[in-house]
């Protein structure tokens, strides 16, 4: 098996303190693939990592989505709303998402759909975490709560902006990429 690396970010992304859904990546780092790029069987695997920050009254919830599309906003994957740990304040602790989504349909209009072969988030900013325990970190499997299924599709007959966006439902927090790579494993 093949592994390309199709982008890496050369600089952080914008910190997201406004409690709303923007994208997450450096705005250099948001690249276009060209059409027809997916067929069924391939790979791609998206590694990000950051800091993030949220308050013990009030986290909210922690989200990702991958975009693609002409317009980079259609939502292929989906983590839903990851809760927050509510023990214990949380200031600028890492993070790191792996998600590898393989292309199950190609095609026109909605047709090229992707399924979330892994989906992992990894805190130590994540409910369940004990407030007697050492800084230790969880691993939450994505989408949280609930099981992994096929996401919305995109149109792989045309060039498709590739983005991932972040929403914390709160704006007591923050959250910042600092890195980002995509592969393409075949």
């Amino acid at each position: 098996m093949s592994v390309e690396t199709i982008v890496v970010q050369n600089a952080d992304g914008t910190a997201n303190t406004a409690g709303t859904r923007a994208s997450a990546i450096n705005a250099a780092s948001r690249i276009v693939l060209p059409n027809s790029f997916f067929y069924i069987g391939r790979v791609i695997s998206f590694l990000l990592g950051g800091r993030i920050s949220s308050v013990i009254t009030t986290p909210g919830t922690a989200r990702y989505d991958i975009c693609m599309g002409s317009a980079g906003t259609t939502i292929v994957w989906d983590s839903l709303p990851i809760l927050l740990d509510t023990v214990a304040a949380h200031t600028t602790v890492k993070w790191s998402l792996n998600v590898v989504l393989r292309c199950v349909a190609v095609g026109t209009g909605t047709s090229t759909t992707f399924f979330p072969s892994l989906a992992q988030w990894t805190s130590e900013d994540i409910l369940g975490v004990p407030a007697t325990a050492p800084k230790g970190v969880l691993t939450a499997m994505l989408p949280w709560n609930t099981t992994p299924a096929v996401g919305a599709g995109m149109d792989n007959t045309a060039a498709s902006a590739l983005d991932v966006f972040f929403t914390q439902t709160v704006a007591t927090g923050s959250h910042t990429v600092h890195d980002y790579m995509v592969q393409v494993l075949n």
